[in-house]
Formats: structure tokens, sequence, C-alpha cells
């Protein structure tokens, strides 16, 4: 099952149960936000999770395009990425949770052939501010799917205040051997789907008041369920990410993490600078900045003379075309190549104020915080140069 095959499906399984699909926003949140990216598919939903009619109706379904920079570190192993896109339904209102859990039980085991032996779920147990989420155990039960009650890992926020409510994650067994332990004790388990019940406002003191009506929210990630579905062990070897695993190895010559984390890296920036932002010292623009850099980075301390400019436009102009983006490829090659000449140049002024005799022992703290402000150096940088970055 191809990863356009599992997409199809889940949006028109929906669609079959009365929900409308929502055209997914980029990766830009809506005027005013504070946020500098969409980081999950209910982001742009927050109003209508709050009270307001969508225009819609009060079942939803769509395909949005996430960034995250929380699990920056992490790019390179099996699942994590920066730009991912996320499944979502929702409720506003309408249905409760237990409809939204036996639905998503029977897509995954009837719809996408997930053996029902191979799951397993969390429920929120309750805590100081809440109690369980019995609604959801009972269901469970009653479905014959085996539970782990937790805490703090089942509850939901998208921020320290605004909608929250406890959730439901459903897991599935990637290991070779059969099932064994729970979600939490073995990372075999993976996180296929998270159902939110999300009934409650998170205050700026911490309190929990009722929303004016209950919402059921859920997410999955595309690239991490194909994996699933593909019998993949990581998200790259699916076929979203095919053509890069194909073209880049012939191009660098890179160990499978780097590898990984220039595949990653540079279709993030291709669907960052399609969406509309371009490199700058803060704000979006810093976020793109520092993902060619760490691209640029990986490339270079290897072997010096590595260009973006190797890139084929063909595989730029396959993301844009896989995230439904109209710039020209050829314009996203152009301004990722003038971020490598700004780069080059900034290595270059680097070397020479690091060839200063204040700056040839070991660095401090005032050190790096000199270089930053004075010289616009940031620290990852200088410990680049200092290691032999391009030289």
């Amino acid at each position: 099952m191809n990863s356009e095959h599992v997409l199809r499906t889940f949006v028109e399984y929906f669609e079959q149960l009365g929900h409308r699909r929502i055209t997914g926003s980029s990766l830009l949140p809506p005027p005013g936000d504070s946020v500098l990216f969409t980081t999950s598919g209910m982001h742009p939903l927050t109003p209508y999770l709050e009270g307001r009619p969508h225009p819609l109706g009060r079942r939803l379904v769509n395909v949005q395009r996430c960034l995250r920079t929380t699990d920056l570190e992490e790019v390179g192993d099996d699942t994590h990425l920066t730009v991912f896109e996320m499944l979502g339904t929702w409720s506003l209102g309408d249905y409760t949770g237990s409809q939204s859990l036996t639905w998503g039980y029977d897509l995954l085991v009837d719809g996408f052939g997930v053996d029902p032996g191979l799951l397993y779920v969390t429920v929120f147990g309750g805590d100081e501010r809440s109690g369980p989420d019995h609604e959801s155990l009972r269901t469970w039960q009653e479905i014959g799917v085996p539970v782990e009650l937790t805490g703090t890992e089942n509850w939901w926020s998208n921020g320290p205040t605004g909608p929250c409510g406890p959730d439901s994650e459903i897991f599935v067994w990637t290991g070779d051997t059969p099932p064994r332990s729970t979600p939490t004790r073995d990372e075999r388990w993976v996180e296929v789907w998270n159902h939110v019940m999300m009934r409650h406002r998170c205050g700026e003191d911490g309190t929990l008041d009722s929303l004016p009506q209950r919402n059921i929210d859920t997410g999955l990630g595309l690239e991490r369920l194909v994996a699933v579905l593909q019998g993949k062990e990581s998200v790259f070897e699916t076929d979203l990410f095919e053509p890069w695993m194909r073209s880049v190895p012939p191009l660098w010559d890179l160990d499978m993490r780097s590898l990984r984390l220039v595949c990653d890296h540079l279709r993030s920036c291709i669907v960052v600078v399609g969406d509309g932002v371009r490199p700058s010292n803060t704000g979006r623009g810093y976020v793109l900045r520092r993902l060619v850099r760490r691209v640029l980075t990986c490339l270079w301390r290897v072997d010096p003379s590595r260009t973006l400019g190797d890139l084929p436009e063909e595989l730029i102009g396959h993301t844009l075309d896989h995230f439904g983006q109209n710039e020209p490829a050829g314009r996203i090659r152009d301004v990722l190549l003038d971020e490598e000449r700004r780069f080059t140049g900034l290595l270059e002024r680097g070397r020479r104020v690091l060839s200063q005799p204040r700056f040839s022992g070991p660095l401090g703290e005032d050190d790096f915080g000199h270089l930053h402000d004075t010289y616009g150096l940031p620290r990852d940088l200088v410990l680049g140069l200092r290691t032999g970055l391009r030289s």
C-alpha cells in the first residue's frame, strides 16, 4: 500500500462518515498567531474548537503539513522528521470519543489491514487536576484491545494555555517477535494515532474550564503510518522518501544518519521556501537559514567542495508536487544557492576572527557571547570552524 493509497483511504473513509475535507493550510499560521509555523493539524482550527461555527460543519477531515523544530536533534533516527504531514479528523461538538475510537480501530484493521493482535492503546489514568478517562477505557475494553493507563503522557495540549484534554494513543507492534510488554516500556510499540478528547481550556493560572462544546481531535503522521503499513524500519525507507534516498547517495557519500538528515532538511527547506519564507536572521527565516546551514555543515565536514548546486531540479520539483506547491523549482534552487553563498562568506569572516590571539585557547561563555553579538557568529558555527569546517 503506497502513500497515496494510504492518504486516499483515510480521507475517503471519513468522508463516507459525513466528514467534510478542508484544505490543508500552509506551514504559515494565520496572521496574529504567535507561533512561527503550524505544528499540528489542529492549530489552524483552534477558534472552531473554542466554539466558533465552522463553515463546513461539525465533522471535518484534512491533511495538514506541519513543521517542528523541537525534535531537530532527533532527525536521522527512524521516525523523526522536520516537515511532515498530519492526517486529522475533528468532531466540533458532534460525536463522542467512544465513536471516534471505534472508527479509528475499524479503519486500521479493516481499511489498512493491521492485525488486531498487534495493537495496544494507552489511556489517561487521571491526575490531581482531572479524573481518569473512563469512556475511552471502557470503549477499548469492549473492543478487546489491551490498555495501559498513564498520566501526563496521555494529556494533550497545544501549549501552556488553550484547548486541552485527555487522549488515547493507538500503538502498533513493529518487533520481529510476538508482542510483549506495553507501549511505555518497549519502543517497538510505535504510536500511529492519537485521539484527543478536547473538553477543557487551560487558563493562565493552570486551572481547567469546560469548553463550550466537547470536541474530538485526532491526528496521525502520514510518514510514520506508511512506514508501519509497509513494514519498514524507518520513514526514510518508504516510497515518500524513495526519490531522495535514490538520488542523494550518488551525489554525496554520507553515513546513514547524515544522509537522512540531509534528505530531511533539504526536503523541509524546499517546502518552507515553497510556502513563501526566505532566509533571514529572525523568525521563520532564521529557522530556514538554520536548516540550510545544518545541511551544509554536514556536507562540508566530509568534502568542502560539495554544493547545493549538485541537487537535481527534478528532486525539488518532486517535493513541490507532493506538497501541492506552485513555486518554480528553479527559484527554490536559487534561494538555496544564495544562502550557500552567504554562509560561505560568513565562514570566511569567522575564520579571520577566530585567528585572533584572544580566541586561540578554550572558549568560555563570554567568548561565545562576544562572537555572536559582535561578529554574528553563532555557537554551532564557531564550534564547526574550530573542528575544521570547510577548511
